[in-house]
């Protein structure tokens, strides 16, 4: 029974090995700032880079764990997917989900549940979740 545990343990370590030639989950690019929204405050800029800028920003904050796959598929994986859904460093594109932004929020969907763990800056007391909100609804309005 022991000497089957340690084969185990020995083959997810050459797995676990072998995975980190995957090259995907290691670029960290974060392209250059083109244009942000008008902000309604500095606050609410605050607030939206505490909570949302990793994913939805090109001001990302690559952690340790994003070099350790497979973590670090997951997390190039949502970094992607956020860019592409909504990007406060590229306002001068067309940003589709910029208008719903607020509600996610207010839903409790963003920032998601699983990112909140690793990132307790992200972690908005009511007010602060209130605060942003608003300050969403004011500054993305406007565009």
């Amino acid at each position: 029974m022991k000497k089957s545990i340690f084969w185990v343990l020995i083959g997810l370590l050459a797995i676990a090995f072998i995975i980190q030639a995957v090259p995907y989950g290691r670029d960290h690019i974060n392209p250059p700032i083109r244009m942000e929204p008008v902000w309604d405050s500095e606050s609410t800029r605050s607030l939206a880079k505490r909570a949302c800028f990793d994913c939805h920003s090109n001001e990302t904050l690559w952690p340790w764990y994003s070099n350790i796959a497979p973590v670090s598929w997951l997390v190039q994986h949502d970094v992607d997917e956020g860019r592409s859904r909504l990007n406060f460093s590229e306002w001068d594109r067309p940003q589709h989900e910029a208008e719903g932004a607020w509600e996610l929020v207010q839903e409790g969907e963003m920032p998601p549940w699983y990112y909140l763990p690793l990132h307790a800056k992200a972690r908005l007391n009511p007010t602060d979740e209130i605060a942003l909100i608003q300050g969403l609804q004011a500054s993305l309005a406007r565009e």
